[in-house]
């Protein structure tokens, strides 16, 4: 049996409770966002759209740590994403070591 860390539990539950998505499109449609994911792997032009989607939605953006977000999520082909629920982000980000890191916090 594997280990998963604190913020990867969370964001497992993030998906089972439909809180976690997804896609460029899909986070230009959101009507609120509490966190803003962005793989490591993903071309700066994503990384620099995960700061203006944080700004938007006033709330902060991790980037992942030596993890692919594909990898955290269990889930293929995932370079930004977005937890809609509060509760959930606060857990995901309190427990975002040694997974992810900060690159904008919230306004």
């Amino acid at each position: 049996m594997e280990n998963k860390s604190k913020a990867e539990t969370f964001i497992g539950f993030a998906m089972k409770a439909g809180k976690f998505r997804s896609g460029q499109n899909t986070l230009a449609t959101l009507k609120k966002a509490y966190l803003i994911l962005v793989c490591e792997t993903a071309a700066e032009n994503t990384k620099t759209l995960a700061v203006k989607y944080a700004a938007k939605y006033r709330c902060s953006a991790y980037r992942t740590l030596g993890v692919s977000l594909s990898n955290l999520a269990h889930k293929d082909g995932i370079k930004i994403a977005a937890i809609t629920d509060l509760s959930l982000a606060k857990a995901v980000a309190g427990n975002s070591a040694p997974y992810l890191t900060e690159i904008s916090s919230g306004i």
